[in-house]
């Protein structure tokens, strides 16, 4: 054996619990990471960061002011989950996730959609549903220009305003098209155009300037409302899915009702160059409801935990994971919320047992 070949491999993984049930589901995704790369040859340096809405109650900040200097230096982000009944979602989203997302550049937000065998779905015929929705994730309609005139006044009003750029929307269609290449071919590409006339067509027009450069994919322009159907009505006739920040926002949750919950919904929020740290999360949120009850479905944590290895290269690790969570689907060896019976720590428990660990 090599001295290389010795080597083991070693990733700095900040991790960033959260709130809600976001510390539940990390500490399960944590305990089966650390055990598959112990047995994959690689080791995880994780570095705990406790910052969401209890810091901030502390510390009357999300986290603090070189909390993005601290994050710098790692291979990769790992969050659970921000949000709290009792403060604004202004407060802890632009306080905590936000900021992250666009001091990394983390320009592309990454949301699979997947039907597993044995999950309960409202659809009729929900087998093959395989999708990968691209959504812009640093400016469109969530930008911080804007503002009140009048305040309390019967003249009050409010303007929010949305910013695409030239640089901005190409390369994220730019990634869809790379990923499509990788896929099946096929692009769906998001708009309005009809309705909002400024910043879709002009969405509309690079995206047919990239796709002028892909002639061998197969491009769809269709409007955000027939597309919202289709994804009910016939889903596995798309597979890559382009969408600006709000529009990439509510599909990928729409696109993930259709194949049974939130609760195995993952993303990731990816810097494709790779020069910062990418973040990979729960699309669920903190779900306060159900915070401390031991019920939480730890799959779409463990979830962003796949694609987060899938990032950092070690694909047959991710893929043993996706492999023992779809074989607890099918038994269904899962939490109440998909149709099973176990607690969490019984799904970590299965887990690890599924995976010889």
């Amino acid at each position: 054996m090599t001295t290389q070949d010795r080597t083991v491999r070693q990733y700095r993984i900040a991790s960033i619990p959260g709130d809600g049930i976001g510390p539940e589901v990390v500490d399960v995704s944590r305990v089966v990471l650390d055990g598959v790369s112990r047995q994959e040859g690689f080791s995880i340096d994780w570095e705990e960061h406790p910052w969401g809405s209890a810091f901030y109650r502390a510390t009357g900040e999300m986290m603090p002011g070189d909390g993005l200097d601290l994050l710098s230096g790692t291979d990769a982000i790992f969050f659970g989950a921000v949000g709290d009944p009792g403060l604004s979602d202004a407060l802890t989203l632009w306080g905590l996730l936000i900021p992250i997302r666009r001091e990394f550049d983390q320009y592309i937000n990454l949301r699979p959609v997947r039907y597993v065998p044995g999950l309960r779905t409202p659809l009729h015929n929900a087998a093959g549903i395989d999708l990968m929705i691209v959504r812009e994730n640093s400016e469109g309609e969530y930008s911080e220009i804007g503002g009140r005139f009048a305040a309390g006044t019967p003249f009050e009003f409010a303007t929010q305003e949305a910013i695409f750029s030239r640089r901005g929307v190409s390369r994220v269609v730019e990634y869809a098209a790379d990923l499509a290449h990788r896929r099946s071919g096929k692009v769906t590409s998001a708009t309005k155009s009809n309705g909002i006339i400024h910043t879709m067509t002009f969405w509309d027009e690079i995206a047919g300037e990239v796709a002028e450069q892909h002639t061998n994919l197969e491009w769809r322009s269709v409007l955000i409302d027939a597309l919202s159907a289709e994804l009910v009505l016939r889903p596995q006739s798309h597979d890559v899915i382009v969408c600006s920040n709000l529009f990439g926002d509510i599909l990928s949750d729409l696109a993930s009702a259709t194949i049974g919950s939130l609760g195995i919904a993952a993303s990731g929020n990816i810097n494709p160059a790779g020069d910062t740290p990418s973040m990979f999360e729960s699309v669920h949120g903190s779900a306060p409801d159900i915070a401390g009850k031991g019920i939480a479905n730890p799959f779409a944590q463990l979830g962003s935990g796949v694609m987060m290895l899938e990032h950092l290269g070690e694909h047959h690790a991710a893929e043993r994971i996706r492999t023992a969570m779809d074989a607890l689907v099918a038994s269904g060896e899962t939490t109440p919320d998909i149709g099973g019976s176990l607690r969490t720590g019984e799904v970590q428990d299965a887990l690890l047992r599924e995976l010889g660990i």
